[in-house]
């Protein structure tokens, strides 16, 4: 089965089932494993069979139960693409659930999604993010939750993920269930100075942004203290 349809002889061989060879396939390290209760609940595949060409080979695929039937390579290949892009769309929806958010926690403990680049960040981990829940709109980037920005995968493999399969609302889930594991925002950032001067723009900026930043606080503190 797997064999049939896996990219490689030898990634089949290594793995026995097609959710393992492909969160295992270079260039799939953000994925976690979706449990295949999950899968098979007709509840959590809402909508699906409408956006996947296949959907039924490529549900077959993923959970192991393709026949044997001969089919022509391109339709292998298109039965191939459509299981990788099922599996995308159901990784999202997974991923926000109270089993998925345990399984990308510990990605996020391991530093697998890497480390933000920003020196005064320190290495604070990152979390994949997706700019739009749309399929095919936009690429995943990368969450730091220490100074709230996103940036570029290094990898050319990983710069080609689509999005949508982490979805808009993920690293903001996880962080809400687990509130402990947040980082206090860095209020450190670079000053650009000129023989030992800050520039007056630069620091006409970094005023106002403190400004606005305090005044946030007290918002913030009034709010929970009503």
């Amino acid at each position: 089965m797997m064999g049939e349809l896996s990219s490689t002889d030898s990634d089949s061989e290594c793995c026995k089932y097609w959710v393992e060879w492909f969160t295992c396939t270079e260039g799939n390290e953000y994925f976690c494993d979706v449990d295949e209760d999950y899968i098979l609940d007709r509840f959590n595949l809402t909508n699906l069979p409408q956006e996947v060409p296949h959907y039924h080979k490529a549900m077959e695929l993923i959970t192991d139960q393709i026949d044997d039937k001969p089919m022509s390579e391109e339709l292998r290949e298109q039965v191939e693409r459509s299981a990788k892009h099922l599996y995308g769309l159901i990784h999202a929806r997974y991923i926000i659930t109270a089993r998925g958010l345990v399984k990308m926690l510990d990605k996020y403990k391991r530093g697998d999604f890497g480390r933000c680049p920003r020196v005064f960040c320190y290495h604070n981990p990152l979390l994949p993010v997706g700019l739009t829940d749309v399929p095919n709109q936009k690429a995943v980037k990368l969450y730091c939750s220490r100074c709230e920005d996103i940036y570029t995968p290094k990898s050319r493999r990983h710069k080609a993920i689509d999005g949508a399969y982490f979805g808009t609302s993920f690293p903001h889930m996880l962080f809400q269930v687990y509130s402990s594991l947040k980082p206090a925002p860095s209020d450190q950032r670079y000053v650009p100075r000129i023989f030992g001067f800050k520039l007056h723009a630069t620091a006409e900026l970094h005023r106002w942004q403190d400004e606005q930043r305090e005044e946030q606080k007290k918002r913030l503190g009034i709010a929970n203290n009503s």
